[in-house]
C-alpha cells in the first residue's frame, strides 16, 4: 500500500506536493492536516508549496539528502535489517540508572565525523567499561559541522554523519556490544538556518520567550499539533531507530502553563511505549532549576524524568580541583549569600551527598533564592548525572579547554574517583578517560554571512566582559576550529595519558565489583573534610574515597576505620597504617574495609 504524504498547515487555503518541479494538490483533512498519495510506491523527493509561496521542506521530513533547504526524501524506516532482536536494554533490562554514560559527538569523535567513524571507537567504550553511549544531537542544522543544538528538522538525521540509515546502523552496532544508546533532542528552540515552520502554522508563541529566540507554542492556540511534533518525535527515536533513552535539552526553556506539562505527558507517553515494546525506554533532562519535581514520577505531581542532569555537582568538583571563582563558580568557593562560612571542599562534600547546593539557597548568578531540597529518603542518588567534564562546561569556556588543561593528573584522577564512585549516574566526556590534548571548541559552518558574522560577534562580546581580546578567541567558522577539537586516538597509547586510561577503566570496574560504590542511596554517603589541611574522603558503606587536595603528601587519619584492602589508586601504592593513609600530593586511593 502507497503510503500518503501528510502535513499540518491549519490556516492554509491550499497546499501543494512539489515533485521536481510539478505541484499536485493536496486534499483538506480534518485537524488542518492535508495529504497526497504519490502515484507509484518508492522513495521520492518532494517539497510543500503553502498558499502558493516558495516551496520549503516536510517540518517532519525524515531525510534530507541535500540539507536543510534542499527536498525532503521519503525514508522507510521499517526496512532496516536489525540484528538486535535479543536486546532487553540497557544492563540487560536494568536501565539506564546508575550506568555508566559517554558522552560524544558524532563530528569529532573521530576524523571521519561520521556514524562509521564512531562505530569503530565503540570496542574501546566496551573496554572502558561504558554501559551507555550518549551522542549529541544528530538533528539535521545548517552547515556539516556544528555542535547540533541549533537543529532544525529533529525529524531528519543530519546528512553529514551519514543520514537516518547510518544511525540506525551506529545503534546496531552498539546493541551489538551490549551498549545502549542515549539520544540528545532540543525542544526547546528551533535554529536560525532552515526554519521554516512558520510557513506551515502557530508553531510558536510570543507569549514565552528564550536565550534563542521565540519559544515554542506548547500552551496556546493550536498548541495540540505542535506538542504532538514534538511528541511523536521522541517516540520515533524509540521505535524506528531503537535507542534507549533521551537526553532533553534545556527543559527549564519549555515553557508550558498547560494544566498538564509536555514534560509529563511525554514521559506517560514513553512509559507506554516502553511497555509496548518490553524494554526500558528512559528520559533524561538537563535543567536548570535544581528541582527534585523533574524527576518525580507523574503520578505524584511530577515531571516523569528518569533522571537530570546535575551542574552543582560539576561545578562543585571544578572550584575543588582549580579554585577558579568567576561567574557561577563563586557560590561553590564559599564566601557569598549562598554559604558565608562555606569553604570549596566543605561545599564539595554538601553536594556529593544533596546533589544540590542551590537547594533553596541564595544563588548569587542568579540573584535570587534557587531550587529545592532532594529527600534522600525517597529519592535515589541514581537520578542524578554527574561528571567532571561535558561539551557544556568545556565548549563554552573561550578556548574549549579541557580541565587537564587547568590541572595536575593527580587533581583529575580525585575528581574522577569522586564521580566515578559517587551515589551518582555518572557521565564520562569523549577523551576525558585518557587525558586527551584536545580542546572541544565552539564551532559552527553557517553559509549566510549575516549569522555568521552575528556568531563571532557574540563570542567576542561574552568573552571581552572577561579579558580576552578577539584574537585570543578561535573563530567558530573557521574549519581549523572544527579540526582542533577532533579526538587524536593516538594518544591513548602514549605516556601521560594511557595512565589515566588506565586509572578509568580500575575506578569503573571498581564500581561495578563493589555493591556499595555503585548503590544511590544517598543516606549511605558520608563525607569527612579538612579545609585547611586539604583532605577529604567520601564513604560509601564498605568503600572509602579518599583524596588529598595539597601538592604536599600527607597522612589523611582514617579514625579507626579497618582497611581490607586498596582497590585502586593513582599515584604510588599508598602506605595504610593506624595513623591513616599517607598520599602524595594531588593523590586518591580508595580502600575498603573490613
Amino acid at each position: 500500500m502507497i503510503s500518503p504524504v501528510r502535513v499540518w498547515a491549519p490556516d492554509a487555503q491550499v497546499v501543494e506536493c512539489v515533485v521536481e518541479g510539478d505541484r499536485h494538490a493536496m486534499s483538506a483533512e480534518e485537524g488542518g492536516w492535508w495529504s497526497w498519495t504519490p502515484a507509484c510506491d518508492g522513495p521520492i523527493d518532494y517539497l510543500f508549496a503553502v498558499d502558493a509561496r516558495d516551496p520549503v521542506p516536510d517540518p517532519r521530513s525524515p531525510w534530507l539528502p541535500h540539507g536543510v533547504h534542499g527536498p525532503t526524501r521519503t525514508f522507510d524506516a521499517g526496512a532496516f535489517a536489525w540484528s538486535d532482536g535479543d536486546w532487553r536494554g540497557a544492563r540487560g533490562g536494568e536501565g539506564t540508572l546508575g550506568a555508566v554514560f559517554y558522552e560524544l559527538h558524532v563530528g569529532t569523535f573521530t576524523r571521519a565525523g561520521t556514524f562509521a567513524g564512531a562505530a569503530a571507537g565503540l570496542d574501546h567504550l566496551v573496554e572502558l567499561g561504558v554501559d551507555v553511549v550518549e551522542v549529541m544531537p544528530v538533528a539535521a542544522f545548517g552547515g556539516p559541522h556544528g555542535w547540533g543544538y541549533d537543529g532544525v528538522q529533529p525529524y531528519a538525521v543530519h546528512q553529514p554523519y551519514g543520514g537516518p540509515e547510518a544511525f540506525q546502523e551506529f545503534v546496531d552496532a552498539c546493541h551489538s556490544r551490549g551498549l545502549a544508546v542515549c539520544l540528545d533532542v532540543v525542544y526547546n528552540h528551533v535554529g536560525p538556518v532552515g526554519n521554516y515552520l512558520q510557513a506551515f502554522g502557530p508553531y510558536f508563541t510570543d507569549r514565552h520567550s528564550t536565550p534563542w529566540g521565540p519559544a515554542l507554542n506548547f500552551d496556546g492556540p493550536g498548541s495540540d499539533q505542535v506538542r504532538r511534533w514534538v511528541i511523536d518525535n521522541a517516540l520515533r527515536w524509540f521505535r524506528d531507530f531503537h535507542v534507549d533513552a533521551l537526553r532533553l535539552d534545556a527543559v527549564h526553556a519549555l515553557h508550558d502553563d498547560s494544566p498538564r506539562h509536555i514534560l509529563a505527558e511525554l514521559s506517560d507517553e514513553t512509559a507506554s511505549v516502553s511497555a509496548q515494546l518490553g524494554r526500558p525506554l528512559e528520559l533524561i533532562a538537563e535543567s536548570d532549576l535544581n528541582d527534585p519535581v523533574m524527576v518525580r514520577p507523574t503520578a505524584q505531581g511530577g515531571r516523569g524524568m528518569t533522571a537530570q542532569w546535575d551542574d552543582d555537582i560539576h561545578h562543585a568538583l571544578h572550584v575543588a580541583l582549580t579554585r577558579e571563582r568567576q561567574g557561577y563558580y563563586a557560590d561553590f568557593a564559599g564566601g557569598t549569600e549562598a554559604w558565608p562560612e562555606g569553604t570549596p571542599l566543605r561545599i564539595l562534600a554538601k553536594t556529593l551527598t544533596d546533589a544540590f547546593l542551590h537547594d533553596g539557597r541564595m544563588s548569587t548568578f542568579r540573584g535570587k533564592a534557587w531550587g529545592a531540597p532532594v529527600d534522600q529518603k525517597t529519592t535515589s542518588g541514581h537520578r542524578f548525572v554527574a561528571y567532571l567534564q561535558n561539551h557544556d562546561q568545556i565548549g563554552n569556556r573561550a578556548l574549549g579547554d579541557r580541565i587537564n588543561e587547568t590541572v595536575s593528573p593527580g587533581q583529575q584522577a580525585i575528581g574522577a574517583a569522586l564521580y566515578l564512585l559517587s551515589p551518582y549516574t555518572p557521565m564520562v566526556f569523549m577523551g576525558e578517560e585518557w587525558r586527551a590534548s584536545t580542546p572541544f571548541q565552539f564551532f559552527t559552518s553557517f553559509d549566510d554571512q549575516w549569522l555568521a558574522d552575528a556568531v563571532r560577534k557574540g563570542r567576542r562580546e561574552e568573552f571581552a566582559a572577561h579579558g580576552w581580546t578577539a584574537e585570543d578567541l578561535p573563530d567558530p567558522q573557521d574549519p581549523a576550529t572544527r579540526s582542533a577539537s577532533v579526538l587524536d586516538w593516538t594518544q591513548i597509547t602514549k605516556p601521560g595519558h594511557t595512565e589515566m586510561l588506565d586509572f578509568y577503566q580500575e575506578l569503573i570496574k571498581t564500581r561495578r565489583g563493589e555493591p556499595d560504590a555503585r548503590s544511590g542511596d544517598l543516606r549511605a554517603t558520608e563525607v569527612d573534610v579538612d579545609e585547611a589541611d586539604g583532605w577529604l574522603i567520601m564513604h560509601r558503606g564498605h568503600v572509602h574515597v579518599v583524596c588529598n587536595f595539597r601538592p604536599r603528601s600527607q597522612v589523611v587519619p582514617l579514625k579507626g576505620l579497618m582497611v581490607d584492602r586498596v582497590l585502586v589508586s593513582w599515584g604510588r601504592a599508598p602506605v595504610v597504617d593506624e595513623s591513616g593513609v599517607w598520599l602524595d600530593g594531588h593523590d586518591v586511593a580508595v580502600l575498603r574495609t573490613r
